[in-house]
């Protein structure tokens, strides 16, 4: 199996920016390449796959998507601490990943999609969030966060009542 377009330009990335000595893109790319490579290890144990097992570029999306939220929630956390020198460190690290993600919907463009689906599954209450969450999700992955769609659906449905 060939290796994802994604993975080889993170990898040539790295390549590049170690030649340049920029440290903080070294090391956030190495975490990203480490978190794919523990999650190509998990897919090939799940699946049991001889040889290796490669990641599709969606699910590099994925990981990626993991990361980035990882380094938002520790930017919350910094920032009650009132550590900045860790909340600019995580926003660098936070900024190098999202050029690996699709262009993130507007609030205004999840709204949309929000809105055509809650009518398209006749959600009608809030308690209707499940099946609505399972249809918009895979339809915003990568492009949006799963708190950000919560949030707007659960606004939406509470207005309906």
């Amino acid at each position: 199996m060939q290796n994802s377009k994604l993975k080889i330009k993170i990898q040539n990335e790295l390549t590049a920016n170690l030649k340049k000595g920029d440290q903080i893109t070294v090391s956030t790319l190495r975490m990203l390449l480490a978190a794919i490579l523990n999650r190509e290890k998990e897919k090939k144990y799940k699946e049991k796959i001889e040889g290796e097992a490669e990641l599709t570029d969606e699910e590099i999306i994925e990981v990626i998507s993991s990361e980035a939220k990882k380094r938002k929630e520790a930017i919350c956390e910094f920032e009650k601490g009132e550590r900045e020198d860790l909340v600019k460190k995580e926003k660098a690290e936070l900024e190098i990943l999202q050029q690996y993600l699709p262009e993130q919907l507007s609030e205004e463009e999840l709204k949309k999609i929000i809105k055509e689906v809650i009518n398209k599954v006749g959600a009608r209450e809030v308690k209707d969030i499940g099946k609505t969450m399972a249809e918009i999700m895979p339809q915003v992955k990568g492009r949006a966060a799963g708190s950000d769609v919560s949030r707007i659906v659960k606004e939406i449905l509470s207005l309906k009542k």
